[in-house]
């Protein structure tokens, strides 16, 4: 999913209300990254969240005609999207390249975006798949989705859903 152009808002907020995010319904897990995105959906009550996808971005267009696909086929209403914070809870580049990213995605989709910190969530993703005896090359393949997974999971655990849309 192509970086979204250099005049894209940077406000930190969705333009959803915090009201207007859903209860229920199928939430996508989005782990962004410069070169893929690592993709997650959760089940329709918003229990448990699964990988799904490692998608290797290629140009705007084509990232949003993917990432709607995905919307459509699992009728998405929802959008997480890990944020990398500093361990001090500061926002870095990486944080509001995350944020941009997530207006892209809602703007693409028409959905609501929340954010979940993301932080240890690739290197627990790793040790979890080496724990299962994936080996360096089955890990390489499913990181980024799991980290989503891991992400998405964690924002269903937090139960806070209603918080401000750019808060974690």
């Amino acid at each position: 999913m192509t970086e979204p152009s250099p005049d894209a808002t940077d406000s930190g907020e969705s333009s959803e209300s915090a009201d207007s995010f859903p209860a229920s319904g199928c939430l996508l897990g989005l782990d962004y990254g410069t070169k893929r995105v690592g993709i997650a959906v959760c089940d329709y009550e918003q229990r448990i969240a699964s990988p799904l996808d490692n998608y290797s971005r290629v140009n705007s267009a084509a990232d949003a005609a993917h990432l709607n696909s995905i919307v459509e086929q699992y009728r998405a209403t929802g959008l997480v999207v890990g944020l990398p914070v500093h361990m001090s809870g500061d926002e870095g580049e990486k944080a509001q390249e995350a944020r941009r990213f997530a207006d892209w995605a809602s703007d693409a989709t028409g959905l609501p975006v929340k954010f979940q910190d993301e932080r240890f969530t690739t290197s627990r993703a790793e040790s979890a798949m080496k724990a299962a005896g994936l080996g360096p090359k089955k890990r390489k393949q499913r990181l980024d989705k799991v980290a989503a997974q891991m992400l998405l999971q964690a924002f269903l655990d937090r139960g806070e859903r209603q918080s401000a849309p750019g808060a974690i």
